[in-house]
């Protein structure tokens, strides 16, 4: 494991050309196309939204510079300068998730996310939060889980990035102590924003990661306004539904037997991670047990508590 490299400002500046490349934006600042001296392409987070003391900054180096890891976006260096702050992460020809997901059967380039690369990226994905959680000498919470924060290279492969919302913990420790919500809304585990319903633990980020790969399977919104018939809004109530009654789920692309259970595999495995009750969602090593196993082990999910939601909860906002 590589320590991350401290530079200057002046450093961060030279390396992006001025700020000349604007990769994206995120919940706490702009991202960058850089250079390192040696040749390497990076991407440069410089942080504009700084809480308290920097608490996102330093829960960042913190705990993805503790990290290496095939699916975790490596840290290869930050800038700590005054009010200057910035991450310097290696560069993701790719982008973000996000972008090939939504609308996908709209989208040039749409034939790269077959099936197969979906089920790819979703094992990849459950991988990197295995080793967060239990490959670690101290446990990571991720708690931003979404598919704005995968990013994929060259070969589409996923990285886990934006450690911004983490928490740290010891391995024996189950559940986190936290004095507000965080996360994004449409991703946030129930015991987040509610401790009726549980401890923050590992399984809040299970339950991030089944929202985000129902999204995945249904190349949109889990909460749908554009869509004209009510009971079609909430995606993860309408694709139950369609399993209890073992409905043909009408996905897009889906052109063989395999890529079908490839697809239902994925929805089942959500369904579950999806539960209301935290101790009824798998751990992340489950999960993987259950995507790489037969699906006829698979056995379908009682209905979670928390089903529809009112449409205002429609927009996707990070809260802090």
């Amino acid at each position: 494991m590589l320590t991350p490299k401290r530079y200057s400002h002046y450093d961060i500046k030279k390396m992006t050309t001025s700020f000349k490349e604007k990769l994206g934006q995120g919940g706490f600042g702009d991202v960058y196309k850089g250079k390192l001296p040696d040749g390497r392409l990076v991407a440069v987070k410089v942080l504009s939204k700084l809480n308290g003391n920097g608490e996102e900054f330093i829960n960042e180096v913190a705990s993805i510079g503790r990290t290496s890891h095939v699916n975790i976006v490596a840290l290869l260096g930050y800038c700590f300068e005054r009010s200057k702050r910035a991450l310097i992460y290696e560069f993701m020809p790719n982008g973000s998730l996000d972008k090939f997901i939504y609308d996908r059967h709209l989208m040039q380039g749409a034939t790269h996310l077959l099936w197969q690369n979906l089920y790819h990226i979703a094992i990849g994905i459950a991988r990197g939060l295995e080793y967060l959680h239990f490959g670690c000498n101290t446990r990571i919470l991720h708690l931003d889980i979404k598919p704005h924060n995968i990013l994929l290279d060259e070969d589409f492969n996923p990285k886990i990035s934006d450690f911004g919302l983490s928490r740290l913990c010891t391995r024996k420790e189950s559940i986190v102590s936290m004095l507000e919500a965080r996360g994004t809304i449409g991703f946030i585990a129930p015991e987040v924003f509610c401790r009726n319903f549980g401890g923050v633990s590992h399984k809040s980020d299970v339950y991030s990661y089944g929202m985000m790969i129902l999204e995945m399977v249904g190349g949109r919104k889990n909460v749908d306004v554009r869509v004209n018939r009510i009971s079609e809004i909430y995606f993860p109530d309408w694709v139950y539904k369609h399993l209890e009654k073992d409905r043909d789920l009408g996905l897009n692309g889906i052109m063989t037997a395999e890529e079908d259970e490839k697809a239902r595999k994925m929805v089942l495995v959500s369904l579950w991670c999806i539960q209301t009750d935290p101790s009824q969602r798998p751990s992340i090593g489950k999960v993987l047990e259950m995507l790489e196993g037969s699906i006829s082990a698979i056995e379908v999910p009682p209905k979670p508590l928390l089903f529809s939601p009112p449409r205002s909860s429609t927009e996707s906002t990070t809260i802090l």
